[in-house]
């Protein structure tokens, strides 16, 4: 059961975890791969809506999106994208990152290697990954201004859009803990969490939503998405 201290708690992460970011055009747009097409179909808007004039799709396969996306995350926002209107000359595939660090520090190098010069990038998350893409983004590519991006969507459209509300509050759970514990091992920088947020990740924990939680030992090593 979910009680409404629950979705009370929920709704403090899932506002904690985006950004705010006013979006503005940028010297290119990255959609990090996930379970979620909606990454590839935000990147086609901001792609048409002249935001950026070159997409990466960045991801290869997890355990969530292996059946889904059999030919790997990027593959498959690009085969999206392209449904989209959006032309293959304005797309690049980064193919092999398993975590949000691979995603950015592989990118990176699909960039460099096509000589495009990149002084701002728009970065295209599930919604409740913004914080954590922009907080990875900022250690791993410092001098690059990170401008967050996600499809636009209360949290009840989303956990409608999932169709497992406790699965959603696991993912934001997972999410927050990442935020808290990454910074001291190098792989993001440290934000300041408001104390209400803490308090809330912490009951929501106490309370089983605990599915997407990394052990301590493993956050030396984060392949978690």
């Amino acid at each position: 059961m979910i009680t409404p201290q629950d979705w009370a708690d929920t709704r403090l992460l899932w506002d904690y975890h985006q950004m705010g970011h006013a979006l503005r055009p940028c010297s290119v747009a990255i959609g990090l791969g996930s379970h979620d097409l909606g990454v590839a179909d935000t990147a086609a808007d901001l792609y048409k809506r002249g935001m950026a004039p070159l997409l990466v799709f960045t991801g290869a396969t997890s355990p969530t999106t292996r059946e889904r996306m059999p030919r790997g995350e990027a593959v498959h926002y690009r085969e999206r994208a392209l449904e989209l209107g959006v032309p293959a000359s304005a797309i690049l595939v980064e193919p092999r990152a398993r975590n949000t660090g691979e995603n950015i520090r592989f990118s990176r190098e699909v960039l460099e290697a096509a000589d495009v010069e990149v002084s701002s990038v728009l970065l295209i998350s599930k919604p409740y990954e913004e914080r954590r893409a922009y907080a990875t983004a900022r250690k791993l590519w410092p001098g690059v201004e990170m401008v967050s991006a996600s499809t636009p969507m209360t949290l009840t459209d989303y956990v409608d859009s999932i169709g497992d509300a406790r699965l959603v509050i696991d993912m934001l759970v997972g999410a927050l803990q990442r935020l808290l514990i990454y910074p001291e091992q190098g792989f993001m920088i440290s934000q300041d969490v408001p104390g209400d947020v803490i308090d809330a990740y912490e009951r929501l924990r106490q309370h089983g939503f605990t599915s997407r939680l990394v052990a301590e030992s493993q956050a030396s090593n984060p392949t978690h998405r």
